[in-house]
């Protein structure tokens, strides 16, 4: 074959041989590798079982009790040595350990009870009734004055006015509910003894507001003596609240030797309201709540005890107490609408 056609002929194929390989990547492919074979799952191998954690008994070395002392921002030492005592004391006692904070402040103190940093404390009245609104803690022991644990208050007249006196003096009794009494004063204006007493201002207003009677604002005369002489007076205001009974003060009884004929009780609040208490935290078992009160009973028995508890939280005597013996006492003084943080400032 000549040369030249030869070469044309080598071209030819050549050319065929580039088309053949550019239309095959042109189209797609399918390549058959047999049958699939499934991709196994992967179970993960289980880890060892950890049981959740259970909170150490309360009273043990682990998770002692914490006895709150009475708030000072600055405690002497003769408070805190007396707070160990009375630790050391109940520890004997019953068995369970127990440690002493000072809280700062009472804010501070119903604080801690809510979130489990304190176990036992002192309450006044109303931080008591703060920490029963989250029912942080239960009552164990009222602290007792003059052989009562609760004592009442009075709304006073002046007997020249235009006001009823619907209480009985000889019978010691009051002869209408509190409605039908306190209905006369609606807009008229009220003594009050300060803006922080139960007996002077705050459980009066709470049964005025539940009787539903709005009166004008009152005069704050700073103190209950000074209540009793706006009534007397009968110029300052219309009717007033003291605690039973303010009118026996000697130096009342010297200046206004009349006081008690002039002066009368419109309505008696009956013995409601508290001294301050000693409160647990309500989470605590029922038993251990027992053993902590009568602790502190045996405690007060002795000279010794006595001591300490006066010099820890001023009180000479305790009685047993249960938690609806404050319920009157709640009810108005969440009716009065104040602020229950501010009742703790004072």
């Amino acid at each position: 074959m000549p040369e030249g056609r030869q070469s044309c002929k080598m071209k030819k194929v050549l050319l065929f041989i580039t088309l053949l390989f550019t239309l095959g990547c042109s189209f797609p492919l399918h390549v058959t590798l047999g049958t699939p074979t499934a991709i196994p799952t992967l179970t993960p191998t289980p880890g060892p079982t950890v049981a959740p954690q259970t909170p150490p008994e309360p009273g043990t070395e682990q998770n002692p009790l914490i006895l709150a002392l009475t708030p000072n921002p600055r405690p002497t030492e003769p408070v805190i040595a007396a707070g160990d005592a009375l630790a050391a004391y109940l520890e004997e006692r019953t068995g369970y350990r127990i440690v002493t904070v000072i809280p700062a402040s009472e804010a501070a103190l119903v604080d801690s009870l809510a979130k489990g940093n304190a176990h036992i404390a002192s309450l006044s009245p109303y931080a008591f009734v703060m920490a029963r609104g989250d029912n942080s803690v239960s009552a164990l022991l009222a602290r007792v004055r003059s052989g009562e644990m609760f004592y009442g208050a009075q709304i006073l007249i002046n007997r020249e006015g235009e006001f009823t006196a619907y209480f009985d003096e000889a019978r010691g009794e009051n002869t209408v509910d509190a409605a039908a009494a306190l209905n006369q004063f609606a807009d008229k204006k009220p003594c009050w003894s300060d803006e922080f007493s139960p007996s002077g201002y705050v459980v009066p207003l709470g049964l005025l507001n539940q009787a539903q009677v709005t009166t004008r604002s009152g005069a704050f005369l700073e103190g209950q003596p000074n209540v009793v002489r706006g009534v007397y007076a009968d110029d300052i205001c219309d009717f007033g609240a003291t605690f039973v009974d303010a009118r026996e003060n000697p130096v009342l009884e010297a200046d206004y030797p009349d006081v008690m004929d002039k002066v009368l009780v419109a309505w008696r609040i009956p013995e409601i309201i508290p001294y301050e208490n000693i409160s647990m935290s309500a989470s605590l078992p029922f038993e251990m709540r027992r053993n902590i009160q009568r602790a502190f009973l045996d405690f007060m028995s002795t000279p010794e005890g006595k001591a300490v508890m006066q010099t820890v939280y001023g009180f000479d005597e305790l009685s047993p107490v249960e938690d609806a013996a404050y319920a009157e006492f709640i009810l108005y003084v969440n009716a009065s609408g104040l602020d229950l943080a501010e009742l703790l400032d004072q």
